[in-house]
């Protein structure tokens, strides 16, 4: 099997000079992709009603269009799953892929194409490995098996002809027959919808297998290893997988999780950022020296970026990749070959190079803490907890925070809940180290804090172990894609699970 490397490194380096092309032509690149998705969305109902044929300039497209999130794509949505056709895109559409989210109880459903899967998704992964073999050419990692923790899908129930699931697990799903071969577990296992079942299938199926490659999200991943080294008694995985040579991750920030995966490994692996959503993959780290993921431009999706002060605004204005500067606060607007139209992400982005784009995702609209104008994004609250963590010699599992308001007796604060694989000596100590950590990263958070005037200290509950896990589980949200979510707002997060959770 090792024979197979000079070959692959050889048609990776191929590709590598596509990827080259349009990461050079950025511009031009994503102004082919938006007259090849007009092009086809002209023959559907949106197309038609918004006069898509004959717009060729985007000013025409953004004047055309509104920008929209779910609640305005959710009609066609709803009756493409009774089984219309050429509502949004004009080839037919059986897939949707189940959002994740955790901000509403109602889940989201996007609707996922030929296109979109093969010219998107697929198109996408097999980038992320030329990627990877740029950099690592005498790698062995297509020798072995990749270990894939995805999700579950079942039948629509208001369509025969219709599927839904977790994104991975249609991706899963529809991926080729040979794929098989370079994968693990099996697809009867992979699907499995109960989560505590699913992880004792998962490690029983695959601690004999010549694991290469892990990618799942970090929470479950963890919760996989650990069951392992139970059942095979070993120390590290790298004694039960003396391969494994890469993890991919993505969906939360990796910061607050990799001490936890070095020490558990043993070894030294290469570790690869991806932003993959249900909506679309749209970047993955190209190089591991460098802080950022490269944009993909020729996949089927073209980006509009909104500062982020414009949401909310009965107009938001977007600009262009020509037009975006770094560090600068953008939530990406996209239009893509599976039918969605000027359609808000909901995550926020920074650009960390303009040249090859290279993003990193620093949180969600939604997801913030702005109750006293701290304006605290999750980038912020992920870099304070591993500052935290690594002056108090702890270790952080996950955590959620909300404001706590203006009272008769108090001013405000940030109540945080946390739960801690290893608990530092004194919490108070660690609550101090996270403040002076938020206040050296924003200087918002640190004005606000001046003298108590308008925030006091933190207030930090240790809870229990597997206390989100509870919680998740309560909400019909455990597994998968699920996540807690990191910052909200409001405070109903944090009511809820202190109501379900006694903190130590």
């Amino acid at each position: 099997m090792k024979l197979l490397s000079p070959t692959i490194s050889r048609l990776a380096r191929l590709r590598h000079w596509k990827i080259e092309q349009w990461t050079q032509h950025a511009v031009a690149t994503q102004r082919e992709v938006l007259q090849d998705l007009v092009t086809h969305g002209q023959y559907t109902e949106f197309g038609r009603k918004h006069a898509l044929a004959g717009i060729s300039k985007i000013q025409d497209f953004k004047n055309a269009i509104p920008i929209q999130e779910y609640e305005q794509i959710k009609p066609y949505v709803e009756r493409l799953m009774n089984g219309e056709e050429n509502l949004l895109w004009n080839t037919p559409v059986s897939w949707f892929a189940k959002s994740s989210g955790t901000t509403n109880d109602k889940s989201k459903f996007i609707p996922i194409t030929k296109e979109s899967l093969e010219d998107c998704h697929y198109k996408a992964s097999k980038d992320v490995l030329t990627m990877y073999y740029n950099y690592n050419p005498d790698s062995d990692l297509l020798t072995g098996k990749g270990l894939v923790i995805g999700g579950s899908h079942q039948m629509c129930p208001v369509n025969e002809e219709a599927q839904y699931g977790d994104l991975s697990a249609v991706l899963l799903q529809n991926t080729p027959v040979w794929a098989n071969w370079i994968r693990t577990p099996e697809l009867s296992i992979a699907l499995l919808d109960e989560w505590e079942n699913k992880i004792e299938q998962l490690a029983l199926s695959t601690i004999y297998e010549n694991v290469t490659s892990i990618s799942g999200v970090p929470t479950w991943t963890l919760v996989l290893i650990k069951r392992i080294l139970e059942i095979t008694q070993k120390q590290t995985l790298i004694e039960v997988w003396p391969n494994l040579e890469m993890y991919l991750h993505g969906g939360v920030s990796f910061k607050p999780y990799k001490e936890q995966f070095e020490k558990l490994i043993g070894a030294e692996i290469n570790y690869l950022e991806m932003y993959n959503a249900s909506e679309g993959f749209f970047a993955a780290q190209d190089n591991p020296d460098t802080d950022g993921m490269l944009l993909f431009l020729d996949h089927g999706i073209f980006y509009e970026f909104m500062p982020v002060e414009e949401y909310g605004k009965e107009n938001p204005r977007t600009i262009g990749l020509n037009k975006v500067e770094l560090n600068k606060h953008y939530a990406p607007v996209i239009s893509t070959n599976g039918g969605l139209w000027r359609y808000i992400v909901g995550d926020t982005i920074e650009f960390t190079c303009l040249q090859p784009f290279r993003i990193k995702v620093t949180g969600r609209l939604k997801h913030f803490i702005n109750a006293f104008g701290e304006e605290l994004m999750i980038a912020n609250a992920d870099k304070a907890i591993a500052a935290a963590s690594e002056k108090t010699n702890s270790i952080v599992n996950d955590y959620t925070a909300a404001p706590v308001y203006f009272s008769d007796n108090n001013n405000g604060a940030h109540e945080w809940l946390i739960e801690f694989e290893k608990e530092p000596a004194n919490i108070q100590e660690f609550a101090y180290e996270l403040d002076c950590a938020l206040k050296n990263i924003n200087s918002d958070y640190e004005a606000k804090r001046h003298k108590d005037i308008a925030l006091r200290m933190p207030v930090i509950h240790n809870l229990p172990k597997n206390s989100f896990t509870e919680w998740l589980r309560s909400k019909g949200k455990l597994g998968g894609q699920h996540k807690v979510p990191r910052l909200s707002n409001e405070r109903k997060f944090v009511e809820e699970i202190l109501s379900i959770i006694t903190p130590y």
